[in-house]
């Protein structure tokens, strides 16, 4: 039996991880501040005498009396209205936070997992976007605190294995969707969701005509287990699906499967909201022989239904 650490694994992905990994024989310890995830997203897995549930900071030193074997770290506000909130505790996150989870995988000899993003890309020039693709990234704007921030723990993690030999793993993860979602995050199909089960107006950033690409978080989870179990490569690796729609055309097929009667309306464009975001998962397969098996329309049902019971 291993344990493993998962950091913000009451959030929405963290809380999917934990699941998957305890039903697999695993001892989990589930760390989370709260800040977005909810507790009553790992609310049953509390009966379970091999889940953990630590409310702490990963800003703040963190130890263990027990051997770690495995970290993932998912701490990190990941929508932009919960990123942008206190932007001064997100650069924190993942710079001294980060710091503190590899001075751990240090201590215990634990293989550790960064839970990156696509945003480190920014708004790209290239499309789809590579893993060696350096990015086009605004250091200074209202979402630099996020995408700068990663970029900077993806460079800890790398400095960290040059210097001391830890054994890292990097994923970008792309636009990300499924059950256990908060309603407030602001993400897109959370978003429109909600508004569509309420027959309220929809709202969409601009012409609608950026695109995204949205992978079922079952199929994500899949991936950060396939990377952090592979050996001898460490990544940096995109997770996402490559199937590319833009926001309009999603809104139009919430509607539909919602039966809403929902009008969309325009709304400015927010600075720097990158107007193409889609995967190149050629390394993904060759090297984790993973690819997401869920479409769209079948996860966006699984979704609603989600939200129609909350």
């Amino acid at each position: 039996m291993r344990t493993i650490l998962i950091t913000g694994g009451a959030g929405f992905i963290g809380s999917h991880l934990c699941r998957q990994l305890l039903d697999l024989g695993n001892k989990i310890i589930c760390l989370d501040n709260f800040s977005t995830g909810q507790k009553n997203n790992v609310k049953e897995l509390l009966e379970n005498k091999y889940f953990k549930l630590i409310e702490h900071d990963i800003v703040n030193p963190v130890f263990f009396d027990e051997k770690i074997d495995l970290i993932y770290n998912l701490a990190c506000p990941a929508s932009p209205v919960h990123y942008q909130a206190n932007p001064i505790h997100t650069i924190k996150t993942n710079t001294i936070g980060v710091i503190n989870l590899l001075n751990l995988a240090e201590k215990y000899g634990a293989r550790i997992l960064q839970a990156s993003t696509s945003e480190v890309y920014g708004d790209p020039l290239e499309h789809p976007q590579k893993e060696d693709y350096k990015g086009n990234v605004n250091t200074i704007g209202p979402r630099a605190c996020y995408d700068e921030g990663k970029r900077m723990a993806e460079a800890l993690f790398f400095d960290y294995r040059r210097q001391y030999g830890i054994d890292i793993r990097v994923a970008r993860i792309f636009n990300t969707y499924g059950p256990m979602m908060a309603p407030n995050d602001g993400r897109v199909v959370s978003n429109f969701i909600i508004q569509a089960l309420h027959n309220v107006d929809i709202t969409i950033y601009g012409k609608g005509e950026q695109t995204r690409s949205f992978c079922y978080v079952l199929d994500l989870i899949r991936g950060l287990q396939s990377l952090m179990d592979k050996e001898n490569f460490i990544g940096p690796v995109n997770l996402g699906n490559p199937y590319e729609i833009t926001i309009l055309e999603i809104a139009k097929k919430i509607i539909e499967l919602t039966g809403s009667s929902s009008k969309i309306i325009f709304t400015p464009l927010p600075k720097d909201d990158p107007q193409k975001r889609k995967p190149d998962i050629e390394l993904a397969k060759a090297e984790l022989d993973w690819s997401p098996q869920i479409n769209l329309e079948d996860g966006l049902i699984k979704t609603i239904e989600y939200f129609r019971n909350i």
